[in-house]
This record gives structure tokens, sequence and C-alpha cells, in this order.
């Protein structure tokens, strides 16, 4: 019997080469977002390719209530693996994005990513196995001015699925957080900024291969690229007065 895995955000990007992924290594594959037709189509191609079998659940994950939704959905499946990928995030000085915009990457990357995490966390528990993948940043190693509620989120989630794993070690689940620098996404479109003088940007299938290896490991903290180790490395020994600047004059020229 094939286990399920989940995976939100997965119309595109990371979440759409962890869906091929986990198909390939004979997972079933739950796929949610927003978009539906490109759901139809991940769905489509990881069936065909793989002969899993899939479920679609179309949720808008910045609507209160909507993890809830999502669990709700898949009630009749054991979940094996939840992979939390779903991101949001938008360009630009805090006063000048709506407080809407805020609140909404709010939403995406912490509350529903805390809210999917703590209802299918219960019964791993009880069946004491099962795995979480938390899709962090390297973002998270230092504030971010000119996206800062986008870093300070990814912060969160590094923090919590650390906290998270230390908690339940010893209840045979295990909790990743995955920590890919700039990375080859619909993301930085949708964001309104551009990656074109972003050095070592990575390819999503290297993200996601990183990432589906350190969660079948069960490692607490992916840093996919050697680049991104030793930037995340440097950064906890610099003063956030000079990350932040860095972190600033960087965006600036995007």
């Amino acid at each position: 019997m094939n286990q399920w895995a989940l995976i939100t955000g997965a119309s595109s990007g990371i979440g759409r080469e962890l869906a091929q992924i986990f198909a390939a290594h004979s997972f079933n594959v739950i796929i949610a977002g927003r978009n539906l037709p490109r759901l139809r189509e991940v769905a489509g191609e990881v069936h065909g390719q793989n002969g899993v079998e899939t479920r679609i659940v179309e949720q808008d994950l910045s609507a209160p209530g909507a993890g809830a939704r999502v669990f709700e959905a898949v009630a009749d499946i054991e979940v094996d693996v939840l992979v939390n990928n779903a991101g949001l995030g938008f360009y630009g000085d805090f006063v000048d994005r709506t407080l809407e915009e805020h609140l909404s990457v709010m939403r995406v990357n912490m509350m529903a990513l805390v809210e999917l995490t703590h209802l299918f966390l219960k019964p791993m528990i009880a069946r004491r196995r099962g795995r979480i993948l938390n899709v962090a940043s390297t973002a998270a190693f230092q504030p971010g001015p000119c996206i800062s509620v986008y870093y300070a989120s990814k912060a969160f989630v590094h923090s919590f699925s650390y906290a998270l794993a230390q908690e339940v070690e010893s209840s045979g689940i295990t909790v990743t957080a995955l920590c890919p620098g700039t990375t080859r996404t619909d993301f930085f479109a949708r964001g309104q900024f551009s990656v074109k003088r972003a050095p070592f940007t990575m390819h999503a299938r290297d993200v996601a291969e990183a990432g589906y290896r350190g969660v079948m490991r069960g490692k607490r903290v992916v840093i996919p690229g050697l680049h991104n180790r030793i930037a995340a490395r440097f950064s906890k020994f610099l003063p956030l007065a000079i990350t932040s600047i860095a972190v600033r004059k960087l965006h600036a020229k995007r």
C-alpha cells in the first residue's frame, strides 16, 4: 500500500517538483493550492508518469480557516508526509504595501502552516509515524528590509520547525525545515521583484530533491547549495545591522 504525501503550493515551483519527486518514489500525492487548472495539470503529470493516485484540494491558504478545510477534504486518507510549501511575499518598503498584503503573507506563511501542522500532527502521533517538511528560506537567518514581513515569517517557520522537531522526537515523527536561497520559481514575479541579478540562483528541482532527501532522512534543517550554507553560517556571526544593510542593498539592485 502506497503512502500519501500532501503538498501545499503544488501548482508550480518547488511544490510542483516535490509532487513529482514524491510520486516517483511511489507516494500517492494530494496537491493543494488555489490555481485549479495548474493543479489538474500537475495531477495529470504525476499520475501519467508514475501511476500513483492523486487528489486535488483547491484552497486559498490566505483565507481564514483554510487549513481546516484542507484537513477535512482529506479526512479519509492517512497522510504520511505533510509538506507545507505554500509561500507568499511582496517586494517593497513596509509602508508602501497594503496592510492586507502583509496580513496575507502572515496567513499563508505562518497561520496556515501552523494550522495544518497541528491538525495533521495529532493523527501522526497517534500512529507513531509521520514526517513534516516546512519550507522556510535562507531569509530566516537575517532581517529583510524591502521584504520585511516575508523574512520575518520565514524566521518563524525555521524557529517553529526546529522547536517542534525537538518536542516530537520521541514520538516517531520528524520535522524538517527546508531553507532554500534564491530559486527560479513564479514567487518573484508574483511578489513584483526580479532575480535577474541574483547570484547562484538554484533550480526548483534541485531544491526539491534536497528537501525530499532531508525529510526522508529526518534532518531538522536542510539548506540546499553550498553557497547558501556558507551564507547562512556567516549570517549567524555578523551583527544584524550589517546583514540587514546587505539585504537592503541586494534588493535595491533588483
